[in-house]
């Protein structure tokens, strides 16, 4: 940090002489680069030289919110209309800015009935705020009709990718690359889609590409580094987010990247150390929070980590990371029975792994039940050793979208047994083939066994929404998801991207 300060005092210095044209075309330059931080301050020392240059605070605005800066653009606004702009002119940054600091039923009044790209965007954003996939998705979709505009097609490419339709996001991010061809957004998300296809040599050219673009800023090093995570090349991510750090040291997400890599080498002192002063401010089930929940565990606190993977498990009671951390936490502190009780359910399924089937022996063991000699029985059964090797080819064909091949290996699963979790994801991959009836079968013999299970419902809706077959029950089905787990961005998302069109 001292030697940040020094070098930010010394670049100041430096530009002590430099005239408002000087800084108002470095500002721009730096706008080109990305480099949008050093942007606002020269265009804010241009504004003490010049005053209120109303061209300026434009140029500030759009900085401000790109930042997401909404303090500062309203503020912005203020000036631009003492300074003579029409209050009619405003009406856009001040909608946005409010959206920024968290108001978003105050950006959607002063939008009223704009209709513009720009308004279609603010508005979906202040839509998404209030968890109305559904409505934000619509507002894209005009927005994406009323014209080219780049920050929508971006927006629109991000929601798409978050509702699972890469094809469509593949779709506006070639849109956006016309629009601006090696542009930012269009490599960033380009990237995105290829690592989430398996791609990954395709995601490291694009990001490639960004890096020397866009010199200045870490987004296309720390991108890569989750690239290299995704490969298992954990000496390549930590390379390049040293890379990242070189550039931008106090950036939350090279700071998060060595709280995730620490924690793969099980440095969980360094965890600690890194993420003690935020314990209060932690997400339980972000990864920081689980690392940090872990780190206390593996450093002698497992009543503490106890706590907080309760927490993250009864957030997100699908979730088995915090599943078998927890079983491992209450193992840890003496209560075997309620151990056992946490993680028979992921030792119970087909999919379940060697951790999950020790740790289910060892709990039951402890805790005196017999079925301990089952997982044991388990853990030495060929069927068991077969089954883990279907799991990872399946998981692996997935991620590259192979899907003939991933179907074949959890048809086999399906085979040793009923699991929901396996029937779940034979489901999936079918419905990539195109094998409409057997994915719907599948999914609703996935749905039987976990009725209650907000993953199921949201697989059976899905595979019957993506073949536009029985439209009213997959979005019945999907909305029930929604409904189950209102904090899933995907049900959410994909609700919105199946329902039918208001009007239509």
């Amino acid at each position: 940090m001292r030697t940040r300060l020094a070098l930010a005092m010394l670049l100041a210095l430096s530009a002590c002489g430099d005239s408002a044209d000087d800084r108002i075309a470095r500002a721009r330059q730096e706008i080109a680069g990305m480099e949008l931080a050093a942007a606002r301050v020269d265009l804010v020392s241009a504004l003490e030289q010049k005053g209120d240059d109303r061209q300026i605070l434009r140029l500030l605005a759009d900085v401000q919110l790109r930042l997401g800066d909404g303090d500062g653009a309203a503020a912005t606004a203020e000036r631009l209309e003492r300074a003579g702009t029409p209050a009619s002119d405003l009406v856009l940054i001040r909608a946005e800015a409010a959206l920024l600091r968290g108001h978003p039923d105050e950006a959607l009044a002063l939008l009223g009935n704009a209709a513009s790209p720009t308004a279609e965007r603010v508005r979906a954003a202040a839509l998404a705020d209030k968890q109305d996939a559904t409505g934000a998705l619509a507002a894209l979709r005009r927005g994406a009709a009323a014209g080219a505009d780049a920050l929508l097609l971006r927006d629109y490419a991000r929601f798409l990718i978050g509702s699972g339709d890469l094809d469509g996001a593949t779709s506006q991010i070639a849109a956006l690359s016309r629009l601006q061809p090696d542009g930012f957004d269009a490599l960033m998300l380009g990237a995105d889609v290829a690592s989430r296809r398996g791609r990954y040599a395709d995601a490291h050219a694009l990001l490639e590409r960004a890096a020397a673009r866009y010199p200045g800023v870490p987004d296309p090093l720390i991108a890569r580094a989750t690239v290299f995570d995704l490969e298992g090349k954990l000496d390549d991510a930590v390379a390049a987010t040293k890379r990242a750090a070189a550039i931008a040291p106090d950036d939350v997400r090279v700071r998060d990247l060595n709280v995730q890599f620490a924690a793969m080498k099980g440095d969980w002192n360094t965890v600690r150390t890194i993420l003690a002063k935020q314990e209060r401010d932690l997400d339980p089930l972000s990864a920081n929070g689980l690392s940090y929940a872990e780190a206390m565990l593996r450093t002698g606190h497992p009543e503490q980590a106890r706590a907080l993977f309760q927490r993250a498990l009864t957030r997100s009671p699908n979730n088995p990371f915090s599943r078998i951390m927890l079983a491992e936490a209450q193992l840890e502190t003496g209560d075997a029975r309620a151990a056992y009780t946490t993680v028979y359910p992921l030792a119970n399924s087909m999919m379940a792994d060697q951790r999950e089937l020790e740790l289910a022996a060892k709990a039951a063991e402890a805790a005196g039940l017999p079925e301990a000699g089952k997982f044991k029985a388990r853990l030495a059964d060929a069927r068991q050793i077969a089954a883990q090797k279907l799991v990872a080819q399946g998981q692996s064909a997935t991620a590259r979208e192979d899907w003939a091949t991933a179907a074949a290996a959890y048809a086999q699963l399906a085979q040793l047994g009923e699991d929901a979790e396996v029937l779940k994801r034979l489901a999936y991959a079918l419905s990539h083939q195109g094998k409409v009836d057997e994915a719907i079968s599948a999914a609703d013999r996935a749905r039987s066994l976990r009725p209650e299970d907000p993953d199921t419902s949201y697989m059976a809706g899905l595979v019957r929404a993506r073949a536009g077959r029985d439209i009213p029950a997959a979005v019945a089905l999907l909305r029930q998801a929604a409904q189950a787990d209102p904090g899933n961005p995907v049900f959410r998302q994909t609700l919105a991207r199946y329902q039918p069109r208001q009007g239509a």
